[in-house]
């Protein structure tokens, strides 16, 4: 960060936290890199800035994206020089998404994944433990249409209530 005199001094990783929450997610805009448990960790040292990523999946076509947008957010604010460190381990998990972030994904029409089990030692592809409830109108007169929607995090469902198709994060 610069300072009103023109001094380099080091960022600070609580702003820098705040810089990332503004960086959206490619696949859904309204969830940030932060809401969605995305970035792991924020780290300065002598070195300079390390933000750590865990990918929604391995294969996650958006990490790129996801990576150059960190990157220039934080040029932007005068971070030239930072780092990304991809982590694959622990793998991302659903439960890493917020109430907020899940209501977010609602208000948007994305039916938002069900908690995890207590009991599970694994992060496998979970199946839906209770009905999915349409985003729209709250209905649980739902049905899975297919397990593919328009990215690999997504499946697509149908409700008969208000007849509308909806997209259903999928819950890992």
């Amino acid at each position: 960060m610069v300072t009103a005199g023109g001094t380099r001094t080091r960022p600070d990783a609580a702003e820098l936290w705040e810089v990332l929450r503004g960086v959206m997610d490619p696949e859904v805009p309204v969830l940030s890199v932060v809401d969605l448990g995305i970035v792991r960790d924020v780290r300065v040292d002598d070195e300079g800035v390390t933000v750590t990523v865990t990918p929604t999946y391995s294969g996650c076509p958006a990490v790129q994206v996801i990576e150059r947008d960190i990157l220039a957010a934080l040029a932007a604010h005068d971070v030239p020089d930072a780092r990304i460190r991809t982590v694959y381990s622990p793998p991302w998990t659903s439960d890493w998404l917020s109430d907020e972030a899940k209501a977010r994904l609602r208000a948007y029409g994305i039916a938002p994944p069900d908690p995890a089990p207590g009991d599970d030692e694994l992060v496998p592809l979970r199946r839906r433990s209770e009905v999915l409830a349409c985003p729209f109108c709250g209905s649980t007169e739902t049905e899975l249409r297919s397990e593919f929607g328009s990215t690999a995090c997504k499946s697509i469902a149908y409700c008969r209530s208000c007849a509308q198709p909806f997209e259903a994060f999928k819950a890992i």
